[in-house]
């Protein structure tokens, strides 16, 4: 309207200003007062709903709302686990400026759909990435207690693997049926929707690109007044005090430790005091030949392993643990930090074997998914790797699960035994392996090597999803008090769980109490479980609070103390009269010291993404030759019974598989000497038969020679 009435002032000064003798066809006038007079009439006849969708229509102002509307919606999903349906809105109050912040952040993404002549596709595509952001980070909230990160893309093929531990195969199809219309929907609209003949193209830049300085200098000033930050000690607790918005983006642009002010072979040499680095100026490790000096270290790392005697808000029929109660009263032990929160169990791992913190990279990364895929990194694996030791991981999951079947390569593991290597896994109702498999893997382990040994194991039986209805008969204990029905369920189950698992720990005690050689075992709780328990239901307060205890058959003793993951293997190893390695060096000798995490992060930075200072300049750790499992799989003979041909041999397990070159054949598993091939071969293939471990996603992990 503004511009017909300017029009028609610039035709009116020419009129006036024109010649005399100059014609000019001024009936523009008339056809200008009709366009004028029926644009007029058409919005006196609009309704409030279509002025309004008209003003918003043709300006930035829809994009606002729509933005304070989905950050509402993103913000309300974030908390519905924990709070309410206004959990949203109560944010809207308590923090104004960091809502209207993060909705800066939302809008500053949907205004750049002006720039295409097909703005309602891409505007809609915005909004469905938002909403999306919203509705994973909500259903996330409800599986565990860590909100949903950009690096939880970088496992979502491992998630998608566990995905039936969680779902209902209803809930899955249909999950898989609504993305299906979605993605038709975005084509229908991409090819029939809306299309800007004559975009303003000059107009809508400068707009976007105004937005999107105001968005940067508004992160500045939110960042210097402190009402936002860039370190996230803890992950949950970000989110709901800076939004979801700034948290998920800052999960992205915020990876790897950053590098040190003042970087500098003279910042990372000075940490150390002269005599405790080389002739060489550096720490390098000398080979040794000591094992036999020492005991065999074995690490197990329990999953979600509290005491449920700790939790305020359940009562229980009888102690569900009394075999890891006894030891934390007669053995060294002590309250234990941990890095997760529900989940996060493989960094766990990374901060108890490397001595590192987790929260020196960027928020939510895993180290395992991200560094650790390139390169090698002390570890206490290659440490005690110098000191003649053979060292093993086990884990009764998957082994490509977080990458660990190459990870631990480069974290110095001479034998990885993933649960493709163990037969006759039992599983819980959620279909986890139980941990009394663990037993004989780690005593396998112990057998398979002349010299000392390190195990670090991982268990899995006490993982979530926790189901919220009956599932057990005639549970060995029950909840008797719990806040509703469901949670009584949820808890009797996780209980159940954690009793059988202290079953695994008496059973594993008697059997190194009988072993022939010293033993030391290091046993803790990667984190709580995640069934939305807040610091009032735990009897610590502390919702990154475990316990640790390390048992031993020899009487080692030592006074009790609380610590951080990144410190207990440097406190198993002082326990031990064991001095190697950079990092535990630095822990043993430096942890009182006033700049002692930022001199533990300057080294991690040093070590995975400087230029090596600390070792001369040269990274000096080499891949290991990881071998998968302890027990040679071996073929001893191929029998052929009428149209079928039969594998005989040793050590088989249920994901053992008949192959030639790399195609998998059908095979069924006959026992741990037997398998069956279930397909036709040529005759001729038969002589290069040999026998695969592969994982459930068709991954072969290793073969017979």
């Amino acid at each position: 309207m503004k511009k017909l009435f300017k029009k028609k002032e610039v035709i009116k000064k020419e009129e006036t200003e024109a010649p005399k003798h100059e014609h000019i066809e001024f009936d523009t006038f008339e056809k200008l007062d009709q366009k004028i007079e029926d644009t007029l009439n058409e919005y006196a006849n609009m309704t409030d709903k279509q002025r309004a969708y008209k003003f918003t229509h043709n300006s930035f102002a829809g994009a606002l709302v729509w933005a304070l509307v989905l950050n509402l919606i993103i913000e309300t999903l974030g908390r519905f686990s924990t709070t309410s349906l206004l959990g949203g809105v109560e944010f809207v109050f308590q923090n104004p400026i960091v809502f209207l912040y993060n909705t800066l952040i939302i809008f500053a993404t949907l205004v750049v759909a002006s720039l295409f002549k097909r703005r309602v596709f891409f505007f809609v595509i915005a909004s469905i990435f938002w909403l999306a952001v919203g509705i994973v980070n909500g259903v996330i909230l409800t599986q565990r207690m860590t909100p949903f990160t950009v690096k939880d893309l970088s496992i979502l093929d491992d998630g998608i693997t566990i995905v039936t531990n969680y779902l209902k195969t209803w809930q899955i199809v249909g999950a898989a049926v609504l993305v299906v219309i979605a993605i038709g929907l975005l084509v229908v609209l991409y090819i029939k929707g809306p299309k800007k003949a004559h975009p303003k193209w000059k107009r809508n830049a400068i707009g976007v690109l105004l937005v999107i300085v105001m968005t940067f200098g508004a992160t500045t000033f939110m960042i210097g007044t402190g009402r936002v930050q860039t370190f996230f000690g803890n992950l949950a607790y970000a989110y709901r005090d800076y939004g979801v918005a700034y948290c998920f983006i800052n999960t992205w642009l915020n990876e790897g430790i950053g590098k040190p002010s003042g970087y500098s072979e003279e910042l990372i040499l000075d940490i150390f005091d002269k005599s405790e680095l080389g002739s060489d100026n550096a720490m390098l490790l000398e080979q040794k030949d000591e094992d036999e000096k020492h005991p065999n270290i074995v690490f197990l790392q329990l999953e979600s392993f509290i005491d449920p005697s700790t939790i305020n808000c359940i009562d229980i029929s009888e102690d569900a643990c009394p075999n890891f109660r006894k030891l934390l009263k007669n053995y060294p032990s002590g309250a234990l930090t941990v890095p997760a929160c529900g989940a996060g169990t493989a960094n766990v791992e990374f901060e108890v074997m490397t001595g590192l913190s987790v929260k020196f990279f960027g928020p939510g990364e895993y180290p395992y998914k991200s560094v650790l895929k390139e390169q090698t990194l002390e570890t206490i694996g290659y440490d005690l790797k110098s000191l003649g030791y053979s060292t093993h991981a086990i884990h009764n999951h998957r082994g490509v699960f977080y990458n660990r079947n190459t990870v631990f390569a480069n974290m110095g593991m001479d034998t990885f035994t993933s649960i493709e290597y163990m037969s006759n896994v039992e599983k819980t109702p959620k279909n986890w392996a139980k941990d009394g498999i663990l037993v004989n893997c780690m005593l396998d382990a112990l057998d398979s090597t002349p010299s000392r040994d390190m195990i670090y194991t991982i268990s899995v039986q006490g993982h979530g999803k926790y189901p919220g209805e009956e599932v057990l008969e005639n549970p060995k204990i029950k909840v008797t008090k719990a806040p509703s029905e469901e949670l009584k369920w949820k808890y009797e189950y996780y209980v159940n769980q954690i009793y059988e698992m202290d079953v695994f720990i008496g059973d594993l005690i008697k059997a190194f109490e009988q072993y022939d050689e010293d033993i030391v075992l290091v046993m803790y709780g990667d984190h709580i479980p995640a069934i939305d328990l807040t610091e009032s239901d735990l009897e610590n307060g502390n919702l990154y609070g475990t316990e640790y205890v390390i048992w031993s058959n020899f009487g080692l003793r030592a006074k009790d103390e609380n610590m951080y993951t990144y410190q207990l293997a440097s406190h198993v190893m002082e326990m031990l009269d064991m001095q190697v390695g950079t990092i535990f060096t630095y822990q043993q000798n430096h942890k009182n010291s006033e700049n002692y995490l930022n001199d533990l992060k300057a080294l991690g930075y040093d070590m995975l993404y400087g230029k090596y200072y600390i070792y001369g300049g040269k990274n000096p750790f080499e891949p290991t030759d990881m071998r998968m499992g302890v027990k040679d799989i071996k073929i001893e003979s191929i029998v052929k019974i009428g149209e079928d041909y039969f594998i005989k041999g040793q050590n088989f397990t249920e994901r053992s598989k008949v192959t030639i070159g790399d195609k998998v054949l059908k095979t069924i598993y006959l026992g741990t000497d037997m398998l069956g091939l279930q397909e036709e071969v040529d005759p001729k293939d038969v002589s290069k038969m040999k026998v695969s471990q592969v994982e459930t996603k068709g991954e072969i992990l290793g073969t017979t020679e």
